[in-house]
Parts: structure tokens; C-alpha cells; sequence
């Protein structure tokens, strides 16, 4: 074996000794997930690798609303997609047009203000929580879908900004020059040059939008309280209110709530890895 084989050799026992234990510190929560989803009542927490008797009654008892917790189930799951859709929306228009007045407009102070913007993230949101709670309730929209939709892309839309100005400085401004010279204005040269190029960028920041959404629990519990209006986030926490928590309804559930984010995942991976790292190296 020369030098350069045992190098790649010893190179690949590394990155598995490696990645060994990380496939199996994210994989075995997945595993008990599925497992609790699919026991019986009574050997949910019975400690086996694999229950006697699989079943699929837990999924039945939730898609039909057959326990007191479950009984808003459908309208909950509705909401959270409802409110993830209107934050990837809202903040895929707020982030793609500051990002083109910024980076091919050119206006005066949208560099300062996008980093300041991005100042925020050194505060963690929970802090900012109650805050945010307050200024929901000045604005009367206190319990309200709204309040959430709109401090989620208060959250999300600093982080989507400062992505897409990094991808529209890589484009040719030469395309803005030609543009200008067949006549465009700068609404059509947003429309007709700009957003067909940006493609993979918007969806990589879309996708990340959405996603935090689809999982915000803390704000979805502040600002949202009727059991109708809350997103299945929080309702999943009020399993953990009895003393004798149905957990393998409990597992079903989260285990169809996380179904949806994976499914969007693996579907627009390929166009996220290319859109966040969009203008991450200069040529």
C-alpha cells in the first residue's frame, strides 16, 4: 500500500469515525419517534427495541380526532400551514424587494440599514419575545394569526435580505445596462430580468422562511391562545399538561407534523445549498 492509498485510507476512517456517531445521535430520537407512534397504550414506555404488536391505530385515532387534545387537530394543522405560507409569502416579497433596491438600485442607506437589520440576531428571540407581545397588544391584533405572521417575518426577513443582496451582487450588472437601454423601467427590470435569475436564491430563503414558521413554538404560545387560532406546534404541547400523558398520540402526532418540513426539504434541497451559498465566493 503506498503513501497516497493508506492517506485516503486513513482519511475515510476518520470522517466515519466521525460520522458514525453523528448518524446515530440524529437517528435514534427519529427511531423512538416511530417506535412511540406505532405501540400500543400499554407498551408506549415498556423499554423494548421494537413493540410486540405494531399498529397504525395511533395515526387512526388522531386523523379522527378520537381524543380530547385531538379535537381541534385538522383546524390546527390548517393554521400552521396557513401561517407558514403567509410568513414564506410575505417575506419572500419584503426580502426580494429591499434586496433589489439595495443591491442593482443602489439606494442611499440600504447597506446601513440591512446591516442593522442583521444587528438584531445578536439579540436571541426569546428575548425579544415579550416585547414583541407588548407591541402586538398596542396594535390591538393580539390573538391573532396575524401577530404571529407578522413577527415571524420580522425574524426571518433580516437573515433572507442579506442572502439574496449576496446572490444579486453576483449577477452581470451589464443585464441592468442593457436592460435600461431597451427602455426597461425599474419595475420591469425587477420583473423581467431580476426574479428569473434569483430563482434558486428565493427558493433556498422561501424554504427557510417557511420552515421557521412551521416550527415556532414560543411566539405561536405567546401571541396565539385560542385553541382554534393556535398552530399544532402548540397543541402539541398540551399533551404535557396530564400527569398521565398519552405519548404514543403524542408521537403520532409529531410524527406527522414533521412530515410536511422533511417533504420540503429533500424536495428543494438541491435549490437551498445552491441559493444560501449564491455569492458566498467572488470569482
Amino acid at each position: 500500500m503506498n503513501a497516497r492509498t493508506w492517506k485516503a485510507v486513513s482519511t475515510e476512517a476518520k470522517l466515519l469515525l466521525i460520522g458514525i456517531p453523528l448518524f446515530l445521535w440524529t437517528i435514534i430520537p427519529v427511531y423512538h419517534l416511530v417506535l412511540f407512534a406505532i405501540s400500543p397504550r400499554d407498551q408506549a414506555t415498556s423499554g423494548r427495541l421494537w413493540p410486540k404488536e405494531p399498529t397504525l391505530q395511533n395515526f387512526v385515532t388522531v386523523f379522527q380526532q378520537k381524543h380530547f387534545y385531538l379535537d381541534h387537530f385538522w383546524v390546527q394543522l390548517w393554521n400552521s400551514v396557513l401561517i407558514a405560507v403567509a410568513v414564506a409569502v410575505i417575506t419572500l416579497f419584503v426580502a426580494t424587494s429591499a434586496a433589489f433596491a439595495i443591491s442593482r438600485l443602489k439606494v442611499r442607506g440600504g447597506r446601513t440599514v440591512m446591516n442593522l437589520a442583521l444587528f438584531t440576531y445578536f439579540i436571541p428571540a426569546a428575548f425579544l419575545a415579550v416585547p414583541m407581545y407588548k407591541t402586538m397588544g398596542n396594535y390591538g391584533i393580539l390573538n391573532s394569526q396575524w401577530a404571529l405572521i407578522l413577527a415571524m417575518v420580522t425574524i426571518a426577513s433580516p437573515y433572507c435580505i442579506w442572502v439574496l443582496k449576496q446572490a444579486s451582487d453576483k449577477l452581470p450588472y451589464e443585464l441592468d445596462e442593457a436592460a435600461r437601454m431597451d427602455g426597461a423601467s425599474p419595475l420591469q427590470l425587477f420583473r423581467l430580468v431580476y426574479l428569473p435569475l434569483m430563482v434558486p436564491s428565493l427558493v433556498a430563503v422561501g424554504t427557510y422562511a417557511l420552515l421557521l414558521a412551521w416550527n415556532e413554538y414560543l411566539y405561536a404560545f405567546l401571541l396565539l391562545s385560542n385553541d382554534k387560532s393556535v398552530t399544532l406546534a402548540v397543541a402539541l404541547g398540551n399533551f404535557l399538561a396530564a400527569d398521565d400523558s398519552p405519548w404514543e398520540l403524542l408521537m403520532a402526532t409529531g410524527l406527522i407534523y414533521a412530515l410536511p418540513p422533511a417533504a420540503i426539504y429533500y424536495a428543494f434541497k438541491r435549490h437551498m445549498v445552491g441559493g444560501l451559498t449564491a455569492g458566498a465566493v467572488k470569482s
